[in-house]
């Protein structure tokens, strides 16, 4: 029997990553939003690896930080170590990874959540998504309840029919022995959704006490600590950091995987899921990469009161008797105690061409999807997307314009443009080599980009904003400050310059020509620059790479330009393919189904062909409605 309880705005499946930044995302706008979750000690859990960042996703958290959410506050009060990556190369790829206490990041959003004003969290397993009409109206429970709602996020992660696998054994639970949703799949493909089947791995978790870090390299943090959230005082996270160790494999390892790699289900046929390429397993790295001697094994606390380390690096579905022999050939983890088996996990997620930019699907109406759901994989790629969800399925109940984020503006926009334009028939990864405008987009700029598009939907408030603005015009001031002051050939500036190794002057020059040398930095120049002004240092930041790497980023800005003519030329809604003369025969059947709402999206859709775009764009000029 089923009982009909009262209705809400939004209802979140899913309380991950993604499902925590959807909800809190549509209850901060207002929207009163019920979230749903098969275990309320699972909220933001971290399953896997316990850190927040790294290369490009660092850019992702700054950037939903810039946008109004909450994973780049969250992480800054409960990080144990953090780290700059890449600081050897350009600011394009610097990247911010901090380790995460994973219990204490869980507890701490979970707290956020529970006093966040219009959300209520419930613990249960949705079994069904209720519509008329191709329009979303609610949600059935497995007790039976409905409930009532106007829009529906799912979030639901690694949880859909998930099976935990290592080596002959088989737990239909979800990710840490969690109740797995058994149910939903079903109502999905009878509302006409395409679905995958995926799969991913986490390592073995080891007792501290059994590892000799002796015979590791200890890997430090960061003295200076750099927050992820643009709203925390750097000052507030100085803290004594935990180290993390760096150990290798070696051909006893890799001995002991090729004698038992028939064992492994994953190329037994016990796996049928399609795993991550970017983040493979052991086994695969062994077989995949025969010719290297050893790999990186990273050994990293899971928090401050516990002594499990997460072994990073050897992800495994091997059988636990394998698994004892293999982490015990390490150095270090001769002795080594396994708290929990590394597995590989199952889980079906949906082809994500089905969705539209907004996140919101083609094919029913308020029904919206994030995270690994959608076919990607990280907590970093999963809040980005849950916290655009979230924007949308407001916005399309307020009946505003959406938030859409092109790949020009942020990774958030190549994200979510990769996933719903390009074939993705594997766990989707965010790089930085999938960004091509990523001078731009650099993490340390993330609020001068997006804080604006935060402010406009409602999740900024006034007083952030106009530091912001007041930001903006400091950086301009001093750039302008720059380019007009002149230094002279004298003695003092000589000697500067021949102490940084830097070529003599033979005229006077500016001081932003002095920037651009690579040797130089505004810093370096204060002593010289007489009429140098306080600023932040997030400010002087951005006048020495502005200064520095001006020239480029014109170009880039140049070929953004270029971009946004074709991103900005709307496709009307009601188009009919078939009637455009000279479309080949692929690209009409890839533009009827994909349905893009641009023509720079139509030219990034695999079996469009520049022609065809040429076609397009020929017809759209005599074109209709």
């Amino acid at each position: 029997m089923s009982y009909v309880y009262e209705s809400y705005d939004v209802i979140v499946v899913g309380a991950g990553h993604a499902g925590c930044e959807a909800a809190l995302a549509t209850a901060r706008l207002s929207l009163n939003t019920l979230m749903f979750t098969v275990s309320v000690d699972s909220i933001a859990m971290m399953p896997c690896n316990p850190n927040i960042g790294g290369t490009s996703k660092g850019h992702l958290v700054r950037e939903i930080d810039a946008l109004g959410g909450e994973m780049g506050k969250n992480i800054d009060k409960t990080y144990i170590q953090s780290k700059m990556l890449n600081i050897s190369k350009g600011p394009a790829v610097h990247s911010l990874r901090a380790q995460a206490d994973k219990q204490e990041y869980s507890r701490s959003m979970r707290n956020v959540l529970e006093n966040t004003p219009n959300l209520v969290i419930k613990q249960g397993e949705v079994t069904e998504i209720l519509a008329e009409d191709g329009r979303v109206t609610g949600v059935k429970t497995f007790s039976g309840a409905v409930y009532p709602c106007r829009a529906v996020i799912l979030c639901t992660g690694t949880y859909l029919n998930a099976r935990c696998i290592y080596g002959d054994i088989v737990n239909y639970t979800g990710p840490n022995g969690l109740q797995s949703a058994t149910h939903l799949t079903d109502s999905l493909k009878a509302l006409g959704i395409d679905m995958y089947r995926f799969k991913t791995g986490t390592p073995a978790r080891i007792d501290r006490r059994s590892i000799d870090f002796s015979k590791m390299e200890e890997q430090f943090g960061d003295e200076k600590v750099v927050p992820f959230s643009f709203t925390t005082d750097p000052q507030e996270l100085k803290k004594d950091q935990i180290s993390c160790w760096l150990t290798y494999t070696n051909e006893k390892t890799h001995e002991i995987i090729r004698e038992n790699i028939d064992r492994s289900p994953l190329y037994s046929g016990n796996i049928k899921g399609t795993g991550p390429r970017y983040c493979p397993s052991i086994e695969d790295k062994v077989v995949k990469f025969a010719d290297k001697e050893r790999h990186q094994v990273f050994i990293e606390p899971e928090g401050v009161f516990t002594n499990e380390m997460y072994i990073a690096g050897m992800s495994s579905s091997l059988p636990e008797d394998v698994q004892l022999q293999m982490y015990r050939s390490v150095p270090g983890l001769e002795n080594a105690n396994i708290v929990r088996n590394a597995y590989a996990i199952e889980y079906d997620c949906i082809n994500p061409m089905q969705l539209k930019p907004t996140l919101e699907f083609k094919n029913v109406d308020g029904l919206f999807a994030g995270g690994q759901f959608n076919g990607s994989s990280g907590y970093e790629e999963a809040a980005a997307q849950g916290l655009v969800a979230g924007i949308n399925a407001v916005m399309k109940i307020l009946d505003k314009d959406p938030l859409i984020i092109d790949r020009s503006e942020a990774y958030i926009g190549v994200l979510i443009d990769d996933l719903v334009t390009k074939e993705t028939h594997e766990p989707y990864r965010m790089m930085t080599s999938r960004a091509e405008y990523r001078l731009i987009l650099r993490q340390d700029n993330a609020d001068i980009r997006l804080t604006r598009k935060g402010y406009d939907v409602g999740l900024i408030c006034e007083d952030r904003y106009q530091r912001l603005v007041q930001k903006e015009q400091q950086i301009e001031k001093e750039i302008e400050r720059l380019e007009k002051t002149v230094v002279g050939a004298n003695k003092v500036v000589q000697e500067l310059l021949e102490s940084y190794g830097s070529s003599m002057l033979n005229t006077a020059s500016t001081l932003a020509d002095l920037i651009r040398r690579p040797e130089l930095s505004y810093e370096i120049l204060e002593c010289i620059d007489s009429n140098r002004v306080m600023l932040s240092e997030d400010v002087i930041e951005q006048v020495n790479i502005n200064i520095k790497y001006d020239g480029y980023i014109k170009r880039q800005l140049r070929q953004v330009d270029q971009f946004k003519k074709l991103e900005n030329r709307r496709i009307p809604d009601n188009i009919d393919y078939m009637e455009v003369p000279s479309l080949r025969i692929e690209a009409r059947q890839k533009l009827i189904k994909f349905k893009p709402i641009s023509i720079g999206q139509a030219s990034r859709i695999s079996g469009v062909s520049p022609a065809d775009v040429s076609v397009l764009l020929v017809y759209l000029t005599q074109y209709k409605t």
